[in-house]
C-alpha cells in the first residue's frame, strides 16, 4: 500500500510538471549565499520529478554540500572531473525510491558549466544525492568514461544565478573530497512553479 501512495505521488507530481509550460526554478540557500537553478522538466520529467518530490516534501532542509571533486584531490582517477555534492548525506532512509536513469544522451542535457546531475552507484539507483557541475564536465555525459558503465549521469537543471556562491563553496579544502565541516543546505525551495 505504501508503494502504491509512493507511485501516486510520483504520477501527480510528473503531470503536474509536464502540463506546466515553464520550467521550474528552485533556490538553494547557503550560509554562502543562494543559489538559483532552472529544472529541465520537458528533458528529463523522471529526474526533475524525483528531486521535486524531496523539494516538496522538504527533506532537503537536512541536506548538505559535503563533497568537493577538483582536479587537484583525484590522485587515484584517470578521468578527472570537477563538482560540488550535495543531498541528504549520510541519511538512511531515502522516503522515496530510486529514480530510473535518463541518460544524457536521450535528454539533450550536457555536464556543462552550472549543470545538476544526479549522483548514483548504478544506472537506477538516483535518489537525492546531486552534483553541480564547475566547468563542462563531458565524461559524465553518455559515453563519458568517469563510470566505467559508460551511461554517464542523469543531468536535469542548470544554475542560472549564483555560480559565485558554487565556486565559494567548490573552493574549500576538501584534501580528500569530503568535507570535514560539511556546509548546511539551509532549504530548497520552488521559486517559481
Amino acid at each position: 500500500m505504501k508503494n502504491r501512495s509512493l507511485i501516486i505521488i510520483v504520477l501527480i507530481i510528473f503531470a503536474v510538471v509536464a502540463c506546466n509550460d515553464s520550467n521550474p526554478e528552485i533556490v538553494i540557500q547557503t550560509q554562502y549565499g543562494n543559489i538559483v537553478a532552472e529544472l529541465y522538466a520537458k528533458e528529463a520529467p523522471l529526474t526533475v520529478a524525483n528531486f521535486l518530490q524531496y523539494v516538496d516534501s522538504g527533506l532537503f532542509a537536512e541536506a548538505c554540500f559535503y563533497r568537493i571533486v577538483k582536479l587537484s584531490n583525484q590522485p587515484n582517477d584517470s578521468i578527472k572531473i570537477q563538482v560540488l555534492q550535495g543531498g541528504r548525506y549520510n541519511k538512511d532512509d531515502n522516503h522515496f525510491p530510486p529514480v530510473k536513469h535518463e541518460t544524457t544522451n536521450a535528454t539533450g542535457i550536457k555536464h556543462k558549466n552550472g549543470v545538476l546531475s544526479m549522483a548514483r552507484w548504478q544506472p537506477g539507483s538516483a535518489t537525492s544525492e546531486f552534483s553541480i557541475c564547475v566547468g563542462d564536465q563531458p565524461e559524465l555525459d553518455f559515453g563519458g568514461k568517469r563510470n566505467k558503465d559508460g551511461q554517464g549521469f542523469a543531468a536535469f537543471g542548470r544554475v542560472t544565478k549564483g555560480m559565485d556562491v558554487v565556486k565559494k563553496i567548490h573552493s574549500l579544502d576538501a584534501p580528500d573530497q569530503y568535507l570535514a565541516d560539511t556546509v548546511p543546505i539551509k532549504n530548497i525551495y520552488r521559486y517559481k512553479n
